[in-house]
């Protein structure tokens, strides 16, 4: 189901209970704020892939790196933080801080499946495919090529890439896609 911004933003800000928040990369792992239960969960119809240009934090405008971002199709495991409804304002403005400063993501609320299969709507920052950051579809090459010797004020782009590797299988995650690219970059880093 597809919501306007201004819809998106009166759902975030309603009081309607304890929300979910659902992590695909960083989020996962350092989330940031106050959550109730962390659990893990499906996001159908949208992919883990770096395919937004980072100028900031990974790399520069004159040598852009790349970060992740939820592409159209297929599914990505990740995980669903459940926000108790007293800490939702806080939580909010803190995710609209760390995720928009670009606006190279939109939000949007979208069902996820849980762990136990249940279904859960979840607040989710998808690539905006309109915004001059986005990357687009890549070969691995061409992601491995832009990521390797990449760095900004974050840290190196392939820390962030075997970060996400490392975080991934600690949470008993494969993403086979993912850990062939870090093998690449590491070639090209040498």
């Amino acid at each position: 189901m597809s919501y306007g911004v201004k819809v998106i933003k009166q759902m975030a800000l309603e009081d309607q209970g304890d929300r979910w928040v659902f992590g695909y990369g960083s989020l996962m792992w350092r989330p940031g704020f106050a959550f109730v239960e962390r659990r893990a969960a499906i996001l159908h119809g949208r992919r883990r892939a770096f395919c937004i240009y980072s100028v900031h934090h990974r790399g520069t405008y004159e040598r852009p790196g790349l970060v992740l971002g939820l592409a159209p199709g297929g599914a990505v495991r990740g995980a669903a933080f459940r926000v108790a409804a007293a800490d939702w304002a806080q939580t909010y403005a803190y995710l609209q801080e760390r995720e928009q400063p670009t606006e190279t993501y939109f939000e949007a609320w979208a069902k996820v499946r849980l762990d136990d299969g249940a279904k859960a709507p979840a607040l989710v920052y998808l690539s905006d495919r309109q915004h001059a950051q986005w990357a687009g579809h890549l070969s691995l090459e061409q992601q491995a090529q832009l990521i390797a010797g990449a760095k900004g004020l974050s840290g190196r782009n392939i820390d962030y890439l075997s970060d996400l590797v490392g975080h991934l299988q600690a949470d008993g995650l494969r993403d086979r896609s993912m850990e062939a690219l870090l093998r690449r970059v590491e070639v090209l880093e040498g």
